[in-house]
């Protein structure tokens, strides 16, 4: 437990936190820290094949100790989201955790309450690791990275555990859909991964959404405002109507839950020359993507009509699309993983994912890429929080994973 906990708090408090206008890859250089501490991690371990590239993405190859077992690989990516400040992280561990709501210390404004996570009903006595609530705590994807690591410590001490190649790999940009963007396949080599990027604990995630951006640009006109009459087109108020046409009593994160998909704008930015919004474009269902972005185009016409001095512009960027149809690929991806769960003494929940992972990408690429629970809570918000003994229990499965498909060897 001490050595997952420590690996845990040494990568949460390196900022690496995503920039969605990044122009490169990694979008920021600051990620480059954490990859090469990992490399440095994988040779100190005595890891084989060790690599980090120019673009930070790390790779590294836990030896087979029997012959002819096909290659899986265990995925984690560094980044962390754009959307809540990842400078100067502060985590809070709460040993002995004695249940009810957790005060955090940074800012006492913000609370995690049982109410809101009723899994911590389950976790008395065990540590809570929380921010301080002035940051997120970096959990997505840090407690998954720190699962992997200690997973292949235990792996290559313990050679008698039967087991064929695993390929470790640490992505960047996650979290803004650009994970795999660089990622060699063919180098990395495996028959089918798994991405140790999911909430709780025993869950294997064979779905998650399907995923564009929609990017609608509003270009007015400005003047001084008092000789505005006739002249001026106000980009904010003519954005402003675009939103509030959006439905939001359904189709938003709001009102849907399950399989219902949903539009989110979720960053406005601009003046009264140019405004901009950001708009999430999510469904289980890849066709259903056209059918928001339509509904949106329609929105557009609307306004272009009712203000013919603006322009209107929407741009739909493709994302990711739901990594259920490409597991027919390797149908033992998906199998061995609930063996594994299983084998470590879980109850196993087949689940599905209201986002995307980097097995999302994979999976497209034909890569089978189920996602694996890794004790992440709250994700993205500075209510984020994760449970040791749901890491220690991560690093049980992949264990048994890593020997159940040693038993596939020739």
């Amino acid at each position: 437990m001490d050595t997952i906990l420590k690996r845990f708090l040494r990568y949460a408090k390196i900022d690496t936190q995503a920039d969605e206008k990044g122009k490169g890859y990694p979008s920021t250089s600051k990620q480059l820290e954490l990859s090469l501490l990992l490399a440095d991690e994988c040779r100190s371990l005595g890891l084989d094949d060790v690599t980090n590239d120019e673009f930070g993405i790390v790779m590294a190859t836990i030896p087979a100790t029997v012959s002819g077992a096909p290659t899986i690989a265990w995925l984690a990516h560094v980044d962390t989201s754009p959307e809540t400040s990842g400078t100067n992280v502060q985590p809070v561990v709460h040993e002995g955790y004695a249940g009810g709501d957790i005060t955090l210390p940074g800012d006492p404004s913000k609370v995690i309450r049982v109410a809101d996570n009723p899994e911590l009903e389950h976790l008395r006595g065990g540590t809570v690791v929380t921010s301080d609530g002035t940051t997120l705590l970096g959990a997505d994807d840090k407690a998954g990275i720190a699962v992997i690591m200690t997973a292949a410590a235990h792996l290559v001490s313990h050679p008698e555990i039967k087991r064929g190649p695993v390929r470790i790999c640490f992505t960047c940009d996650e979290e803004i859909g650009h994970g795999v963007d660089k990622l060699d396949i063919e180098k990395l080599g495996a028959v089918c991964a798994y991405t140790l990027d999911g909430d709780g604990a025993g869950k294997v995630d064979s779905e998650t959404f399907s995923a564009d951006l929609a990017v609608v640009k509003v270009t007015g006109v400005n003047t001084h405002p008092s000789v505005g009459k006739d002249a001026l087109v106000n980009a904010i108020r003519i954005l402003g109507a675009f939103i509030s046409r959006m439905p939001w009593e359904t189709l938003s994160p709001e009102t849907t839950d399950g399989r219902d998909g949903f539009m989110h704008p979720y960053v406005i930015e601009g003046g009264v020359a140019q405004a901009t919004a950001r708009v999430l474009l999510r469904s289980f269902e890849t066709a259903e993507l056209k059918t928001h972005a339509d509904r949106l185009e329609r929105i557009a016409v609307e306004l272009r009509s009712e203000h013919p001095k603006a322009s209107i512009e929407l741009e739909i960027v493709k994302q990711y699309r739901n990594m259920r149809d490409g597991m027919t690929k390797e149908p033992r991806a998906l199998t061995k993983a609930v063996e594994a769960v299983e084998a470590a003494g879980l109850d196993c929940r087949r689940s599905i994912i209201r986002g995307g992972t980097d097995g999302s990408r994979l999976t497209e690429l034909g890569l089978p890429t189920p996602n694996l629970s890794t004790g992440e809570h709250n994700m993205h918000s500075p209510l984020e929080w994760t449970s040791v003994e749901e890491m220690q229990q991560a690093v049980d499965v992949l264990i048994k994973l890593a020997e159940g498909w040693g038993r596939e060897s020739s």
